[in-house]
């Protein structure tokens, strides 16, 4: 997979990787592109080219060389509309088709499926919850310079930073090799959705742990000599 550059367009960037297109929606960039070139449609939504294509090169090829910390702000912003997106927009998504997918044979177990899944996302959720009380907020309190009122380093979070996307891989492998229905089609769209969240988390996670904490890192060392 080739790095893209500003000159190319946005519809140019979907044909290549259709992923790409949730990354579109956690930059909150609408859609009508025309022939615009990536440049041209992050400068009419407000965001800067090399921040989306960093993450969006980072996210389809996994090369990575870390950024200028003057990136923070806006890797945070990105991580931020992606907590919006999954709790707001796929969870419920994937919750409804779920429901609809549920075989009336298994009345039995299809309670416990479905609580496994709201289980989930509550835990996501408190995931989410910790990192903008904490960790967002202290890292732009780090990338705009301000005093650091707390003790709290980013250390702090990477012992206890976890892997969210696991437990949702037991529920896809739960309905993979054991759920039987007469209505397989739809289930198979569920395990998409599963799929493609589960991909979508992982990369999630990789953004935080490959770049978000060590370019974090990377102000606090910069502080602490500022202050020697």
């Amino acid at each position: 997979m080739r790095q893209f550059t500003a000159t190319d367009t946005v519809v140019d960037l979907i044909e290549s990787d259709y992923n790409t297109v949730p990354l579109l929606s956690r930059f909150s960039i609408p859609l009508g592109f025309g022939d615009k070139s990536i440049a041209e449609v992050c400068g009419e939504a407000g965001i800067d080219p090399d921040i989306f294509l960093f993450v969006v090169n980072f996210t389809l090829t996994g090369h990575l060389s870390l950024p200028d910390e003057s990136y923070a702000t806006g890797i945070v912003d990105f991580l931020l509309n992606s907590h919006s997106y999954i709790l707001s927009y796929k969870f419920p998504h994937i919750r409804a088709n779920l429901l609809a997918a549920l075989d009336a044979h298994h009345s039995d177990i299809n309670p416990a499926i479905v609580q496994f899944f709201d289980d989930y996302v509550e835990h996501v959720r408190k995931h989410f919850a910790y990192e903008e009380r904490n960790v967002f907020p202290y890292v732009r309190d780090l990338a705009a310079g301000r005093p650091i009122a707390t003790t709290y380093t980013i250390e702090r979070f990477r012992i206890h930073h976890d892997r969210i996307a696991e437990k949702l891989s037991e529920l896809k492998n739960i309905i993979l090799r054991y759920y039987t229905t007469s209505v397989p089609n739809l289930m198979y769209d569920v395990l998409v959705d599963l799929f493609t969240a589960e991909k979508d988390l992982k990369s999630h996670n990789d953004i935080e742990n490959l770049i978000l904490i060590p370019l974090t890192q990377k102000m606090e060392d910069r502080k602490k000599a500022e202050k020697q």
